[in-house]
């Protein structure tokens, strides 16, 4: 009998020995840091974040279930994401730490808040308003998750809700973040005055040099540059470049402040500068833009090529996943306007309207398109909803003005479009020069 009882017993072993094997849970994988190069890489800062990442990493291999440095991490490469611009992997990493988390903590109130901004970061904006309302039924005495809803209810065109919802931030904690938030409102509403001052109140509430308060200063410069203060605009810029050396959206100012005396070639450097720092398709959309203006039509059909590659495929990892990939068909529609591709211009400017009809921003898009086509009845019935808040952004106005124009409400469009000239006419060129042909055919 024993001599069977050896092998049985080596039979069991080894069936629970695969057992184990499959059915034991992989530890879930923890995505790396990448490194900084050039300037983002000079200065403590990189130092110290790189030193923290790594420490979470260490302790995430001692302990694959330490769900509070997992949530840590996450965190820490979302704002990765947001200096180097590389949100394609920072994002996607973070999400996948924090499904991680939720799995395990579905009620994680920090984890659900992380979520609901990376949802609203990649545009994906009724999916991260959904959540951001999850949490905060979960905790409704926190003044950050009242910033999500706001962000969520603005990009969904619930404008009331969204002051609503900034109002209770702003009783609950008013610092950078709050202040910038009713910023915001304020200039959908036509306020830019209040805007410049509560944009000015959100970056004296920051700590000099830290992204997040070099981000306000630039929000804040670009403000006065809407409302034709280009020497404010530049110092603000000047100023933040100098708290935060090569800061990609400083030199992008900069950038624009050049463009707006004509001085395209400065312009151009700047924006290449800002190109190598940050991945952001909007400093190539820029450069589409410089390079024709500045006599370099080859230079501006490649930059126009490189934006319309770098949205789509955005649009396309978006198309195949719910939570994350970068929704851009808004931008898509004014790219592919820039290449006269009409067609798919309205193709990606209905499926952004489908998304959220109530946004002004979309509606105005939908507007611009059917205009660059002579559709301009149809237009018209757009822009009346893009101007429904009372906002008084130069470029929106000038297009309502051509718009109004084109159906022969003379006096009221060409009103509108000397507005919009008098006041900023080097934020959008085409809008400029459609602008002053009209006004000269009078």
């Amino acid at each position: 009998m024993k001599k069977y009882l050896y092998p049985a017993l080596l039979v069991v072993f080894g069936l629970l020995a695969a057992a184990i094997f499959v059915f034991k849970k992989p530890a879930p994988r923890t995505p790396e840091l990448k490194m900084r190069h050039g300037d983002l890489a000079a200065g403590g800062e990189w130092l110290n974040t790189k030193a923290a990442i790594e420490g979470l990493l260490a302790k995430l291999r001692t302990n694959p279930n330490d769900q509070k440095s997992r949530l840590l991490l996450a965190q820490a490469y979302m704002q990765e994401a947001r200096v180097t611009g590389d949100h394609p992997y920072y994002d996607g990493a973070a999400m996948e730490l924090l499904e991680e988390v939720v799995r395990a903590e579905p009620e994680n109130f920090e984890a659900l808040c992380c979520k609901a901004s990376l949802c609203l970061t990649q545009h994906h904006f009724a999916q991260g308003l959904g959540i951001a309302e999850q949490a905060q039924k979960l905790n409704p005495n926190s003044g950050f998750v009242y910033g999500l809803l706001t962000d969520a209810n603005v990009e969904m065109g619930h404008y009331d809700e969204a002051v609503k919802m900034a109002d209770k931030m702003n009783a609950l904690r008013p610092d950078l973040s709050a202040y910038a938030r009713v910023s915001y409102l304020r200039e959908i509403y036509g306020d830019v005055p209040g805007a410049i001052q509560a944009m000015d109140m959100a970056a004296k509430a920051g700590y000099i040099g830290l992204e997040q308060t070099e981000w306000t200063r630039v929000a804040l410069a670009h403000l006065y540059e809407v409302s034709g203060d280009t020497a404010h605009a530049h110092g603000y810029y000047l100023m933040a470049l100098a708290a935060r050396p090569g800061y990609a959206y400083a030199l992008a100012g900069l950038g624009r402040i050049a463009a707006a005396r004509q001085d395209y070639a400065t312009a151009i450097k700047y924006f290449q500068q800002a190109r190598v720092t940050v991945k952001d398709y909007a400093f190539t959309d820029e450069l589409t833009d410089l390079y024709r203006l500045n006599g370099q039509p080859a230079e501006s059909k490649k930059m126009a090529a490189e934006s319309i590659d770098m949205l789509a495929s955005a649009a396309k990892e978006a198309d195949d996943n719910e939570q994350m990939g970068h929704y851009a068909d808004r931008e898509l529609a004014y790219a592919y306007l820039k290449t006269n591709e009409l067609d798919k211009a309205l193709e990606h400017a209905k499926i952004e309207y489908a998304r959220r009809p109530d946004n002004i921003d979309v509606n105005e898009t939908m507007a611009w398109v059917l205009y660059k086509r002579g559709e301009f009845a149809e237009a018209q019935k757009y822009m009346q909803v893009a101007r429904r808040t009372g906002s008084k952004n130069p470029v929106l106005l000038g297009r309502a003005g051509l718009i109004l124009t084109k159906l022969g409400k003379t006096a009221e469009g060409q009103a509108l479009i000397q507005n919009s000239l008098k006041t900023a006419p080097y934020l959008n060129s085409e809008v400029e020069a459609e602008g002053r042909k009209m006004l000269a055919a009078r």
